[in-house]
């Protein structure tokens, strides 16, 4: 079981960051070559992402390159640079359709094959980025076996809306959340909340990150360091929790030791999703 609570956005022409970020221990790193890099330092963020992730620095921190849209002229040589470099992971942005999917990941099989990579080893995280893109989100989590997490991206999603932000419940994203959410669950892959863009509004990054974990993210994207140990302690279970887990987990393997078809704990019944979840509580007790 992979926990993926973080992923930190690190913008790809930026050799500081793409050097020392692992020291602020997120659970993926995201080196971006989309947003964050203009048109004129595009070939430059790709050397220096090549050569980030060829360094092997980053341990057992997952690596995830962001690649410009398939609707552009860059995709490609990110592609290539990627998988050469043995990224764990291809975030593929502004994911309209099964068919932009498709057209990645038959590519990435190309890629892998030339350069004797173990096919398959290369996964997928698509960001759902447009009204479109919710529609189509359930199709988009479960068309390929290489998905492991399907993102929602708030800011170009509120713009194809009509709307902005506001404070609160976030009501404007609610639907987005939700079916972005219901899709990851169908296809039993993680889900990434939206990033929060104030750095400096902790009140309110909190308010969001509790939202997510409420809903059922598995996590949330993030654009600066300073909001990784936030979010990692929000996820973090409380003693009470993380003591009925084990609980759970000791009755089951009793219960499984002997013979026993049928356990309960406390006079409730354990079956297997209560088992799962007690085994992502000491998950996320044991990484906090």
């Amino acid at each position: 079981m992979k926990l993926r609570r973080s992923m930190m956005f690190v913008p790809g022409d930026n050799a500081g960051m793409l050097s020392n970020s692992y020291i602020y221990l997120p659970d993926s790193v995201m080196f971006d070559l989309e947003d964050a890099v203009s048109i004129a330092e595009k070939d430059t963020a790709r050397l220096l992402v090549y050569n980030t992730l060829k360094a092997k620095i980053y341990g057992d921190i997952e690596t995830v390159v962001r690649i410009n849209g398939v609707d552009t002229p860059f995709w490609e040589a990110d592609l290539e640079m990627a998988v050469r470099g043995g990224a764990e992971v291809i975030r593929l942005p502004k994911t309209e359709n099964v068919n932009e999917v498709k057209e990645l990941e038959i590519k990435i099989g190309k890629i892998e094959k030339e350069c004797g990579r173990e096919f398959g080893s290369t996964k997928i995280i698509t960001a759902i980025e447009s009204a479109s893109g919710v529609v189509n989100a359930v199709e988009i989590a479960a068309c390929s076996s290489r998905m492991v997490a399907i993102a929602l991206a708030g800011f170009d999603y509120l713009v194809d809306m009509q709307t902005e932000r506001s404070s609160g419940t976030e009501p404007e994203l609610f639907f987005a959340r939700a079916t972005v959410l219901h899709a990851a669950r169908a296809a039993k892959i993680d889900a990434f909340d939206v990033a929060y863009g104030n750095v400096n509004d902790e009140e309110g990054f909190m308010r969001e990150v509790n939202i997510a974990k409420n809903l059922g993210f598995n996590g949330k994207s993030l654009i600066h360091p300073r909001q990784i140990e936030l979010l990692h302690k929000a996820y973090k279970p409380t003693q009470p929790e993380l003591d009925h887990a084990k609980k759970v987990i000791e009755a089951a393997k009793t219960a499984e030791e002997k013979g026993l078809g049928v356990v309960s704990l406390n006079g409730k019944m354990i079956d297997p999703p209560v088992i799962q979840a007690a085994q992502r509580v000491i998950l996320l007790a044991d990484y906090s």
